[in-house]
């Protein structure tokens, strides 16, 4: 496969084809037909799929939402807190690659439910940690765990679900992820007040459930099982890393690697700090709203935040990958300066949203343009390695936030992330149009 996109071919259909009736309804019944007219197989790997990121964004981000109350337990300094942060990235891009060679080798569901174990238990032990080294092994193990989902999730979204409705789909898979924030924000607000932080990662062991009905109700996709079948019949070697830097292969997995690091540094460095700033007395360089405000602030924000993922995978699917990259970075470095200069709660709640509308909704194209720009053979592999290098990388983001705040204020330090998303823009503008692309 070079450089250049090819793309799908239009197969003829004949009239009375279940694809053919499936399409004309879909046309007929509005713009959540797509959805409506799935088969149970496509239906059933979204669900699994929204699940584990869904689930995977509570349990990772009830650290942020408890920071403010660990920092003053464990005596922690903004340095130390934005680093535990950082070596969760670092061991996520660990686990990334390595579930994405897994993925590839034993299957999509085997490795989804083998990742939601990892975090989910990992997360519950954080409770039990007595000191920041204890915590940062925790939060390593479980950073394994979370950075093996995405890559396995979107595979098997990406190769269940038809070029016209993989944007969308994804999209959808991807929104989970403000809902899963929502979550860890509301059960902060009813737990840490009544039982304390402890109790609030004791919560994180649940989502170890869902794999029980994974593992009887999804199946792997039949483009996996085909590519498996084909490379036993050529006697064909397991996939490996190395491929991702061969002729046809290497711009592609530099571009989006790049464009990942800086679009996920700009997210981390910006997201991980927000609850902390929102709570965080005035003096300290935050807002000083009361914990019940800032669970507020940031479930409401979690409203945009799911706008943001289901739009851009409609607007990819409808305009173009490319474009609608360039969209989200450019406006989202305009609205970090704005919400990092108030301190007026109003402002904050009205911001918020919009900040989490363009700052988070371009994480739904990441699965698309990886699936269509590389083959089924290495597809996870490519999947978790250039999306959690990406995740690694960016884990210096919470440090240097952190960091900077110590001397500058909060404020101040998210302009750091408003660079990283001039850059991200920059590395999209490099990326080859894949929409509609068949998968090979």
């Amino acid at each position: 496969m070079g450089d250049e996109i090819r793309e799908e071919a239009a197969p003829t259909i004949s009239p009375e084809s279940p694809r053919a009736l499936q399409e004309g309804a879909g046309h007929a019944a509005g713009p959540l037909a797509w959805l409506r007219q799935a088969s149970p197989e496509q239906r059933r790997a979204l669900v699994a799929a929204c699940l584990g990121w869904m689930l995977d964004s509570m349990d990772i981000m009830l650290y942020a939402m408890v920071l403010a109350h660990l920092m003053r337990d464990l005596q922690m300094s903004p340095s130390q807190a934005g680093l535990l942060g950082s070596l969760t990235l670092l061991a996520s891009a660990v686990g990334g690659i390595l579930f994405g060679l897994l993925a590839d080798r034993i299957g999509r569901t085997k490795a989804l439910m083998a990742s939601i174990l990892i975090y989910s238990i990992f997360t519950a032990a954080c409770g039990l940690a007595q000191s920041i080294a204890q915590l940062a092994v925790f939060r390593v193990l479980l950073g394994l765990g979370m950075g093996g989902e995405w890559a396995t999730g979107a595979a098997l979204v990406s190769e269940t679900w038809p070029a016209e409705h993989r944007g969308k789909a994804l999209g959808v898979v991807q929104s989970s992820w403000a809902v899963g924030y929502a979550l860890a924000a509301a059960i902060t607000a009813l737990i840490l007040p009544r039982y304390g932080w402890r109790a609030v990662f004791f919560f994180g062991v649940l989502p170890a459930l869902v794999t029980f009905w994974i593992r009887r109700a999804v199946e792997e996709p039949a483009l996996w099982k085909s590519a498996q079948r084909e490379r036993a019949l050529a006697k064909a070697s397991a996939p490996r890393l190395v491929e991702l830097f061969r002729r046809g292969f290497l711009r592609h997995t530099l571009t989006t690697t790049l464009m990942n690091t800086s679009s996920m540094f700009a997210w981390w460095g910006l997201f991980t700090w927000i609850p902390a700033y929102l709570a965080l007395p005035p003096d300290k360089g935050g807002a000083g709203l009361s914990i019940v405000q800032t669970s507020t602030w940031v479930i409401l924000m979690q409203v945009g935040m799911w706008l943001g993922y289901v739009t851009f995978g409609f607007v990819s699917d409808w305009a173009g990958r490319r474009p609608t990259y360039l969209v989200y970075f450019l406006v989202a470095a305009a609205l970090v300066p704005i919400y990092g200069g108030t301190r007026h709660p109003l402002l904050l709640l009205l911001l918020g949203p919009a900040v989490a509308f363009f700052g988070t909704g371009y994480f739904s194209g990441f699965g698309a343009i990886t699936a269509e720009l590389f083959p089924t053979r290495i597809r996870a592999t490519a999947q978790g390695f250039t999306y959690n290098i990406g995740r690694g990388v960016s884990a210096l983001a919470p440090f240097a936030v952190g960091h900077y705040a110590h001397t500058h204020g909060l404020g101040v330090a998210f302009s750091l992330t408003t660079v990283a998303f001039l850059i991200a823009a920059a590395f999209a503008l490099a990326l080859p149009e894949t929409k509609g692309k068949a998968l090979e």
